[in-house]
C-alpha cells in the first residue's frame, strides 16, 4: 500500500478532486478542493494515477455529513458530502473550465438556476426492484430514497421488495401527472410489450405532403404519462427519455422559449415536442427533428391543431436531404433551439447551424465537453455567446446541464 498526504486542488467533471505528487495528478473521489488529506493510491497508470481517502487531516468548510444512510454504496449520488450552495458553485467553475478549454474566450457572467436540492427526482430506472449498487451489478434493497418524489417514496414504501417487478423498469411519479385522476397514486411503472399490451401505432396523416415516417412505431398505451407543465398537458412514455425534475423543467422552458416570436422555429433532437409545444404559440410554423420516431408519434399528439412539421430523422440526415426545401417551404428560421444527446451534435448539424442565417439559437446539453465543443463551433461561424447557464437538473450530484443562448 502506498499513502500520502496531498492537498486538493480543483474539482474536475465527474466529481472526483485532482492533486499532484510529484508532478502527477491523482484523482480523489469524495474530496472537496483545499482539503489536506491522506490518501492511499488505488490505481498506477503513465498520466495519471487514482487515490482514496484514508484520512481528513484538515476539512472543507463545506464539507457535511450526507444525509442518505446508502451514500456511498448507491450509485446516484457523488456530491452529498458538500454543502448544496457550494455544490453549485463547484459546478459552474467546471462549466466556465470546460469552455475555456474549449476555446472560447469570451465567457459571460453564468447565471445557475436550481431548486429543491431533494425529493425532486420523479423519474427512476429499478433493477430488481432496487438500485445498482457503486461500481457494482449487486441490487441495494431500499424503501426510501431522499431525493425522489414523495410519490416515488411511497411505492418503496408500500411495495415490499420482493413483490416489486424484477428486470429493468422505469417508474415516473409526480403532482403534476394528469393521465391518472385525482384520488389515485400518481406514479406509472412502465409494462413490458405483450399480447395484452394496449399498442398505440401512429402513421403520419398529419401532412401528406411528406412521407409516411413514422409507420409501424408502436407505443404501449399504460406507458403514456401526462402531465402538466406551466399550463400545458404534455404526454410522453414513460420507457423512453423525459427530464427527471419536473421544477427546474418548469425554470428552463422560459428560458428556451421566453422572449421570442416569429415566423419559423427550428427544434433539432425535439424528443416528445416539450419545448415545440410552447414554440408554437409563439411562432406561425416550427419543425420538429429527431430520429427516435417513438418520441415523435408523443410530439404529434402533444402538438394536434397546430402548425408543425415534423421529421422522424437523424439531424445529420435532415441537414443532408431536407433541411433547404423545408427553408424554401416555410421561410427562414428565425430561431434554433438545439438539445441534442450526451455525444452533442453530429457535425454535419453543428456545421450547418454555423453557416446559418439563424438569428438566435438556444443550445441545451447534459455534457458540458460535447457543449463546449459545439458552442465553439457556432463562435467560429460568426455568433456570439450572449449567456450561458447552469442548470441544476441534479442535486447532490455532479451531473450538470448547460443552456448557451447565442445571437448572430
Amino acid at each position: 500500500m502506498s499513502f500520502t498526504n496531498i492537498i486538493t486542488e480543483k474539482m474536475v467533471f465527474g466529481g472526483d478532486c485532482i492533486a499532484k505528487i510529484d508532478g502527477k495528478t491523482v484523482f480523489i473521489s469524495n474530496a472537496i478542493p483545499n482539503e489536506h488529506l491522506k490518501v492511499e493510491i488505488t490505481e498506477e497508470n503513465k498520466d495519471f494515477s487514482k487515490a482514496n481517502i484514508i484520512d481528513i487531516l484538515t476539512p472543507s468548510p463545506y464539507r457535511v455529513l450526507p444525509f442518505c444512510p446508502l451514500y456511498g454504496r448507491c450509485g446516484g449520488c457523488n456530491m452529498q458530502h458538500i454543502q448544496y450552495a457550494h455544490q453549485r458553485t463547484l459546478k459552474a467553475d467546471i462549466l466556465y473550465n470546460a469552455f475555456i478549454r474549449a476555446g472560447i474566450k469570451e465567457i459571460p457572467d453564468i447565471q445557475i438556476i436550481y431548486d429543491s436540492e431533494r425529493e425532486y427526482r420523479a423519474r427512476f430506472q429499478f433493477h430488481n426492484g432496487g438500485l445498482m449498487q457503486k461500481k457494482s451489478s449487486d441490487i441495494i434493497m431500499l424503501d426510501n430514497c431522499p431525493c425522489a418524489t414523495p410519490e416515488i417514496n411511497k411505492w418503496l414504501s408500500n411495495i415490499p421488495f420482493d413483490e416489486r417487478p424484477k428486470g429493468r423498469v422505469h417508474v415516473f411519479a409526480c403532482d403534476k401527472i394528469t393521465s391518472i385522476p385525482e384520488g389515485y397514486d400518481k406514479i406509472i411503472v412502465a409494462q413490458e410489450s405483450s399480447p395484452l399490451s394496449k399498442n398505440i401505432k401512429h402513421k403520419n396523416s398529419h401532412n401528406k405532403k411528406h412521407p409516411k415516417r413514422y409507420e409501424g412505431t408502436v407505443n404501449i398505451e399504460e406507458n403514456i404519462c401526462s402531465i402538466n407543465l406551466l399550463g400545458k398537458n404534455v404526454s410522453f412514455s414513460v420507457q423512453g427519455f423525459f427530464q427527471s425534475n419536473i421544477k427546474m423543467l418548469e425554470k428552463t422552458i422560459p428560458l428556451i422559449t421566453g422572449g421570442l416570436s416569429g415566423q419559423h422555429a427550428l427544434d433539432m433532437y425535439a424528443g416528445c415536442g416539450t419545448f415545440s409545444v410552447f414554440l408554437a404559440q409563439l411562432f406561425k410554423s416550427v419543425t420538429l427533428v429527431e430520429h427516435n420516431k417513438s418520441a415523435l408519434v408523443q410530439a404529434e399528439m402533444n402538438l394536434q391543431g397546430t402548425k408543425h412539421e415534423s421529421y422522424g430523422l437523424s439531424g445529420a440526415v435532415w441537414v443532408k436531404y431536407h433541411a433547404k426545401s423545408c427553408i424554401e417551404n416555410n421561410g427562414e428560421f428565425d430561431v434554433a433551439i438545439i438539445d441534442p444527446p450526451r455525444s452533442g451534435m453530429e457535425k454535419e448539424v453543428s456545421k450547418w447551424l454555423a453557416l446559418s442565417n439563424i438569428k438566435e439559437i438556444r443550445s441545451l446539453s447534459c455534457d458540458i465537453a460535447t457543449h463546449s465543443r459545439d458552442i465553439a463551433e457556432l463562435i467560429k461561424g460568426g455568433y456570439k455567446l450572449e449567456k450561458l447557464y447552469l442548470l441544476d437538473f441534479y442535486p447532490q450530484t455532479s451531473h450538470i446541464e448547460s443552456l448557451a443562448i447565442l445571437k448572430k
